[in-house]
Formats: structure tokens, sequence, C-alpha cells
């Protein structure tokens, strides 16, 4: 069985997990595994490349690279397309889409570069069958993925079909949710194993805890939902059955508790429901109220693990009940500074815990008289943000100074 070679797209600041994410599933059938700037590559065979789709919590797509030539103008796209057997990867009956991305290209219309790859693979049908297959911008059999750098073009085909955050269990969800592939990357990030009890006070539809459940509990992502290999030609439907019996065997129980609360009830009503769907409802524990008051929801520390409120969110962090819409009304409109308040309410009642926070402000610890102990850079789609540790000792939060905005504070945290 032939190599192939990939490229597995991903979040920014999640490369190097990633590249341990693919070694971990891929095994012995990895070669040539480096990170490249969004993502990873390597050379891997036909079942790898359905393992990888199952199982990996952190890749966007995989994709197969079919082509990777110089060009100057607009018809070295054509030929270059021209020059690859689509035929190998699907037939006249089925449809494609062409997607095309750029970084630092010199041609001036990206439409109709796209065009451009669109009429050579068109063109290489019909000129050796008579026929041509459609084209479907919606639901398309086979997805060519293109890529056009300063000088240089490469070609792949897409095996996933919807992108893989995409795991076919959120159906309810809140105001700007969180990927399902930017909170495992979150949890890889922490070094979250699943052995220690695991906390969101913050949780809305519960994106971050039915990951780390499904870790837990050994659930491949990709358990419920369907491919693109399996409409291309080179499936191998027995084959993929088999791998996805192996992976249905090799779920397990989880050995610590996972945790959840909410200040807004119907986002934590979400959460069950989603919990349920993705085979994780046993494995999770789900209750309302205030990030302000809960105390801990166990007796051992244990780690936090939160995507708490900023920007289109800011509002999910109040006081628990009805606002216009539904939505609650926020804390600090009443209380002065949320992220204050709530370091020291973990300082008061967290001592032991781990608390990992991302956030998009770079000024969040001082706000919080917190010294981080570990800072991660990670791309919330468009926003740059920070997953930030902080190890929690007893103490309290003392009011913050003017100047302390210039710089990090001194706090009653690990390494102040």
């Amino acid at each position: 069985m032939r190599d192939l070679p990939l490229f597995l797209p991903c979040a920014g600041g999640v490369e190097a997990f990633l590249a341990d994410e693919v070694a971990r599933i891929a095994g012995a059938g990895v070669r040539d595994l480096r990170t490249a700037r969004g993502g990873v590559q390597l050379q891997a065979t036909w079942p790898e490349v359905m393992k990888l789709n199952l199982h990996s919590r952190l890749a966007q797509r995989v994709l197969v690279q079919l082509s990777h030539t110089p060009y100057r103008a607009e018809q070295d796209l054509y030929e270059a397309a021209s020059a690859v057997p689509w035929e190998e990867w699907f037939t006249t009956r089925d449809s494609f889409k062409i997607e095309l991305t750029a970084h630092q290209s010199p041609l001036k219309s990206l439409n109709f570069a796209a065009l451009r790859i669109k009429d050579a693979v068109a063109d290489r049908f019909r000129t050796r069958g008579g026929t041509r297959p459609d084209v479907d911008t919606q639901r398309p059999v086979a997805r060519i993925f293109g890529h056009l750098a300063a000088d240089t073009l490469t070609l792949y085909i897409d095996t996933s079909g919807e992108p893989l955050f995409k795991r076919g269990w959120r159906e309810d969800k809140g105001e700007a949710p969180l990927k399902e592939t930017l909170a495992a990357a979150m949890i890889a990030a922490s070094g979250w194993d699943g052995t220690q009890p695991l906390y969101d006070p913050c949780c809305g539809s519960g994106t971050i805890l039915i990951e780390a459940a499904q870790v837990a509990c050994n659930i491949a992502p990709g358990s419920l939902r369907r491919f693109g290999f399996e409409r291309l030609r080179p499936h191998a439907a027995a084959d993929w059955q088999a791998i996805k019996a192996e992976a249905q065997a090799a779920r397990r129980p989880p050995a610590a508790p996972i945790f959840g609360s909410d200040v807004a009830f119907r986002m934590v009503d979400f959460a069950q429901r989603n919990a349920q769907r993705a085979g994780v409802e046993h494995a999770v524990q789900l209750r309302g109220g205030d990030a302000l008051q809960r105390m801990p929801p166990i007796d051992v520390p244990g780690v936090m693990l939160l995507n708490p409120p900023y920007g289109e969110r800011i509002e999910a962090g109040g006081i628990a009940g009805p606002g216009r819409g539904g939505r609650e009304r926020a804390q600090m409109e009443q209380d002065g500074d949320f992220f204050t308040q709530l370091a020291a309410h973990w300082k008061r009642h967290y001592a032991g815990w781990t608390a990992w926070v991302l956030s998009p402000d770079a000024k969040l610890p001082t706000r919080m008289r917190l010294k981080e102990s570990r800072r991660v850079p990670m791309w919330n789609g468009p926003i740059e943000c920070r997953l930030l540790r902080f190890d929690m000792v007893a103490g309290s939060a003392r009011t913050a100074r003017p100047q302390d905005e210039s710089g990090p504070a001194g706090g009653d945290a690990a390494g102040s």
C-alpha cells in the first residue's frame, strides 16, 4: 500500500500538540512527521487516513497532497491541475468543488485562479471520457483544496468532508461557542489526562467538558459522523468497519469526575443534552450557579479549565437569572471587575487547584492579581489568545492599585 503525503491543518499555536496526537494515533504508520505553518505534514497509508479522521481532536481536516508545482500565471495553474490524476479519486458521476487560499500570491483574482483550476479538472475528465463531473458548492462528493504561495501551487484532495470540529453532538449552543478542536487543544496544552478531577465553572453549552469526558472515556471524536473519504474511490468499506469496531471496543469508564456549572441555567440544559448525544452523560456532573459563588465540586484539588466570558460572551459572566433575550446581566456591571472577583474567590476557596484560562487579554494576570506559571499562545478563530496557567494557593486578592495595570502584580498565587 503506497504512502500518501498528508497535510493536517490546525489552529495557530496547536501544531506541536497536533504532531504528538498524530504520532499517537497512527503509530508506526507515520513517516516524515513534521510541523509546518498552520498544521503538520507526514507520510501515511490509506488506513492511517481513516484513523486520523476518526480519532484526531485537533486537526481541522485530513488532506492528501496531490501536486506541488511552481507558477507565474493562471495558465500555470491550469496545467498543474490538468496533470493530476483526479480520476483515481472520483468519477464523472460525482460532483466536486474547488476551495482556494493564498498567501503572498501575486495573482490579482483568487476567484479567477479557482476557475482555471476547476476548468482543468473538468477538462481532464472530458478529454479522457467525453463527459465531465458537475460542480456542487454545497454538498460535493470531492472537495479539492488549493493553496497559492508566492510562487508555488499545492493541490489537495480532502478526505474529511465537513470540518473535523463538527463532531455531530453539538446541536444546542449559545452565543460565540468555542470550537471543539480548540477545546481539545486547551486540554492537550494543560496536560490533563483524565486521572484528576476537572471543573469548568463557565461551561456554556459544555464543549470543554464533553471533549474532556470523551478523552477520559476514550471515545473517538468522529464516532458520530460521516467522512468525505467514504465517498471517494479508494474507500475500503471493510477496513473502515474494522477501524470503527476497534475504536468502539477501546472505550472505558472515566477514572476521575468531570464537573461543570454555568450562571445561565438554559446553558446547563444545553450542555446536558449535548453530553447525552456525545455519549458521556454518565461522566459529567452539571449544575447552575454563579462562578463567583460556586464552591469546589469535590474535596480534593483538581484542574479548572475554562474559556471565560469576553467580547460577545461577556454577558455570560454574570448573576444567575434571565435577562433580555434570555441572556444574563454581566456581573461586572454591578460589582466591579468580574475577573478580579473570580481570582479572589479562587484564592479563598480553591487552594491546591490549577486553573487554565483562555483569554485574549494580555493583561488578564494583572487584572486578576495572579502570576501565571505558564502562557501558551493559541488562536480562537481570528482572535489571538493565551492559555494561562495559575497555581492557586490560599489567600485573598488585594484591591488593585492604578500602577498595577502596567505590569504583573504581586498576588498570593504560587510564583508571585
